[in-house]
């Protein structure tokens, strides 16, 4: 920034300083000297001329400060010569330079105030140049930056301080190799602690903490010098590697770093097995932006929680993440602004043929993607935690077409819907509340709901979800066990469950009459139900064939598309409707 000044005195930072020098008279060298002491700050006058600066006057805090070199020069004069010359080229500015005394020890840093005056008739210009010292405001700075850069427990840096490092190391490395060359490549790996949580569940926050540093110890120790170590956060760890030898090098790596898990740690309070994911992400210096890669290589440590294994990061996989993110993005649209609707299937009596009811299905017919399949919208639901919205209106939306159906008959329907609750939102979400509002705000039975849970409610907490499904039965409503014996069935809490329904899942029903092996697992089930005194129902039924095996084994209901496929809330009643006509 420049500004322009009719005075010298202008420029100057104290008001009494500049009071006593604006009477004073400065058009001889012998006065400049009297009131350049009275600054509070280091200062000096220059004059210029053919390129050169020639100090001609300084004060007492000038030659104190080290700023002199005792010949009547600075010893940096041709450093500050360039300042000179900079404001000499336009004519009575001021500027202000940030410099660093190259032959000070402590590398003390100024700001120098550069003013252009001309004295009386000399020949050539002069300057003033006020020295400000701003070395302890500059590693004040450099200390808050460091700080802010590194993670306060291990010393390591944090994430910030991790992608500027790389950048710094990328930059060394590519003016080291010879332009001829390939660019090198390199990688980075994302480590993240298994059993952290754990750990600090059970020990403590302090042992916790104890446990970070212990890794961050080890892993420093399993990398080479140059490679750079970095907490990123909370329990994972990032690694920048420079693959020298191509990938051979990261393979190297990502083996001393699983060795460097393989043993227990001896913590204080205890000694423990803590294992690691590790996501790899590989890209080419001077190409690839580092914050990208450590992205990718995040998005490999997610597939490698899931895959039990070291998983190094591939294209296809982020092409999957946007459509995943894109998809969220388009259902949470969709369903505030309740654009998806319920189909509904025929629950069929097999002995008697007579429908029972139905089950509600969701489905998402969008403008621009059309009809979206709910084994793909359903998973990014309950990832992103959009089942539970979901999840409420499917139960308010179910409610609703029965009573509607009721209201259309003109009395109590004998039906019952089936409306699917989801693990997540049976976790995250009231249940209970939700069921009982449906109910309340309908004016429907408790008993004309049937609630359909996945085998998964119980695996995480399965006291609680005794405790859930039976605050459910308290408001009448039944409960079946969906897709049951695909999951991990444990039969002794499965005796103490209040199920009503066993659903069999229709990988066991489809080409049943094909497979030996298959008829074996349904009589299984349908006798294991009839031990604890549960109703059945088998999903998938295809074939007249297959609705009579069943039968005849002892099944009790089914669905499939023999009977119906999934039906509007309207075409639903009528297909009831006109089944009733037969009768």
């Amino acid at each position: 920034m420049m500004v322009q000044h009719s005075k010298l005195a202008d420029i100057l930072h104290n008001t009494r300083a500049r009071s006593r020098i604006a009477t004073s008279d400065i058009g001889t060298p012998i006065a400049v000297s009297n009131w350049l002491d009275m600054l509070p700050i280091a200062a000096a006058i220059f004059e210029f001329a053919n390129g050169s600066a020639n100090m001609i006057s300084h004060n007492h805090l000038f030659e104190k400060m080290g700023l002199n070199s005792g010949k009547g020069k600075s010893p940096h004069h041709i450093e500050l010569a360039a300042y000179i010359q900079a404001v000499a080229e336009n004519e009575g500015a001021v500027r202000v330079f940030n410099w660093t005394a190259p032959d000070s020890i402590s590398r003390r840093r100024f700001d120098i105030t550069v003013a252009k005056h001309t004295v009386g008739g000399e020949q050539h210009a002069q300057y003033l140049l006020s020295f400000m010292d701003r070395t302890a405001t500059a590693e004040n700075e450099l200390n808050m930056r460091r700080e802010m850069m590194s993670d306060s427990l291990t010393g390591l840096a944090n994430r910030s301080g991790f992608e500027e490092q790389i950048e710094n190391s990328i930059e060394a490395s590519l003016l080291a190799c010879s332009a001829y060359k390939p660019k090198p490549k390199f990688a980075i790996l994302s480590v993240d602690l298994s059993r952290f949580s754990q750990v600090n569940e059970c020990a403590g926050a302090i042992v916790g903490d104890e446990l970070i540093i212990s890794v961050a110890s080890r892993l420093r120790s399993s990398i080479r010098k140059h490679d750079l170590l970095a907490r990123l956060g909370g329990n994972e760890f990032g690694i920048f590697v420079e693959l020298c030898e191509g990938q051979e090098d990261a393979s190297l790596i990502i083996e001393r770093i699983e060795a460097a898990f393989a043993n227990p740690y001896r913590l204080s309070q205890l000694e423990t097995q803590v294992d690691a994911a590790m996501g790899v992400a590989i890209g080419t210096m001077g190409k690839d932006n580092a914050p990208n890669i450590l992205r990718y290589a995040q998005i490999a440590l997610k597939q490698a929680k899931q895959k039990n294994r070291t998983t190094v990061y591939e294209p296809s996989v982020l092409v999957q993440a946007r459509r995943r993110f894109t998809l969220e993005c388009d259902l949470r649209i969709a369903i505030a602004k309740d654009r998806l609707h319920l189909e509904y299937q025929p629950l069929i009596d097999l002995n008697s043929g007579q429908i029972t009811g139905f089950e509600a299905l969701a489905r998402w017919n969008d403008p621009d993607r059309g009809n979206v399949s709910p084994v793909t919208f359903i998973p990014v639901a309950e990832e992103c935690g959009l089942i539970v919205p979901l999840g409420r209106w499917a139960m308010h939306s179910a409610a609703k077409t029965l009573a509607d159906w009721d209201s259309k008959a003109g009395r109590k329907l004998p039906l019952r819907v089936n409306v699917n609750l989801s693990a997540v939102q049976f976790v995250r979400d009231n249940i209970a509340s939700v069921v009982e509002e449906a109910i309340r705000h309908t004016h429907i039975d408790g008993n004309c709901i049937t609630l359909e849970l996945t085998e998964s409610v119980i695996l995480s907490d399965p006291d609680r979800a005794i405790k859930v499904m039976q605050s459910l039965k308290n408001l009448d409503t039944s409960l079946a066990m969906d897709d049951f014996g695909t999951g991990y069935s444990n039969l002794a809490y499965l005796q103490k469950l209040p199920i009503d329904i066993l659903k069999i899942d229709r990988s066991f029903v489809t080409k049943m009459l094909e497979d030996k092996d298959k008829v074996s697992i349904v009589r299984a089930v349908l006798s294991l139900a009839d031990t604890l005194d549960m109703q059945t129902t088998a999903e998938g039924i295809e074939s007249i064939e297959l609705s009579h095996t069943l039968a005849a084994l002892g099944c009790s209901h089914g669905q499939g598309f023999y009977f119906a496929r999934p039906l509007s809330a309207d075409k639903a009643y009528s297909y009831y409707q006109k089944q009733l006509s037969f009768i």
